[in-house]
């Protein structure tokens, strides 16, 4: 499982770079339609990444967080705890 949980979060900080990267080039070129294709696609897929790490693992951030019955930003291992490494 843990390798699972490394896996998701390279994937997601990997689709971050990309996003990043793609949204400097369209701020030089808005109309590319190959860029904005890209930036779609990735931004797809790092939103599949960052659901199914949050489903599995709790969510990445505070608006990923479900507060029906409590706030689960705040439950579980902090990062720095033994647990959560």
């Amino acid at each position: 499982m843990e390798n699972k949980k490394r896996q998701l979060m390279y994937a997601i900080q990997m689709y971050d770079f990309y996003l990043y990267e793609l949204q400097l080039y369209l701020d030089t070129h808005p109309t590319c339609p190959n860029g904005l294709h890209a930036f779609r696609k990735y931004k797809e897929l790092r939103e599949k990444a960052a659901a199914s790490y949050a489903e599995l693992f709790g969510p990445i951030s505070p608006s990923q967080s479900n507060c029906e019955s409590v706030f689960e930003w705040a439950k579980g291992p902090w990062p720095w705890e033994k647990e959560a490494n």
